[in-house]
């Protein structure tokens, strides 16, 4: 178990399933840039997390911005939107009669992929429902943009065990502030870090080194 000051982002699931050097670059080093993907993505995101568009649609409450955390893997971080629907398998919800079922919903640019980095965030969002709610979260689903339609996500073992060993392998990464190193591959063009990871970078340990080298060179 895992006390609040060791949470890690929530959202960092899908960067570390994308590339455990992107992660590290992101969530240890503090390192950041936009390029129009991260602009598109974060303008989507502020829109599905307004926490004031609260919504019934007949038996589904749709609750946006929700926060949500889990002290068994160590991740907090909101759910772009959750979908409570009434289910007679569900749990009781707070000022609500019967039971309802949660089905957390992340939204996406673009389309559906193959990598399962998406579906593994969402599947990070279900395990911090369950845990917080006390109830069996079994599906989720994936909104992407540009297709505009859902992908339904069974949270399946293979998923939940994957979050669980990528959520151990963060801490231990972030405890000793270690960032990775790996070999370029043909996603590397599309990344945001990609002129502060590629191509000198790959070979250093840190950011922090490269800037304090560069230092060192202008000194002289």
């Amino acid at each position: 178990m895992y006390d609040e000051d060791e949470f890690l982002a929530l959202s960092g699931i899908q960067h570390f399933a994308f590339c455990r050097r992107q992660w590290a670059l992101i969530h240890i080093e503090q390192a950041w840039d936009d390029n129009v993907l991260t602009a598109e993505g974060e303008f989507m995101h502020r829109r599905a997390h307004d926490e004031e568009l609260r919504e019934r649609r007949g038996d589904t409450i749709v609750v946006r911005g929700l926060a949500v955390h889990s002290r068994t893997l160590g991740l907090s971080g909101k759910c772009d939107v959750v979908e409570f629907r009434k289910d007679s398998g569900g749990h009781p919800l707070a000022g609500e009669d019967g039971l309802w079922r949660a089905v957390p919903v992340e939204y996406k640019r673009g389309r559906s992929k193959v990598s399962d980095a998406d579906r593994l965030q969402l599947c990070a969002q279900a395990l911090c429902l369950e845990e917080m709610l006390g109830a069996d979260v079994p599906e989720g689903c994936l909104f992407y943009d540009e297709t505009r339609s859902r992908e339904r996500v069974p949270i399946d073992g293979a998923l939940r065990a994957a979050v669980v060993s990528m959520a151990e392998e963060m801490h231990d990464l972030y405890r000793r502030r270690r960032t990775p190193k790996v070999k370029p591959f043909a996603a590397c063009r599309s990344c945001s870090l990609c002129d502060i990871c590629l191509p000198h970078a790959i070979n250093r340990a840190t950011v922090g080194e490269f800037v304090a080298k560069r230092l060192a060179e202008e000194a002289l």
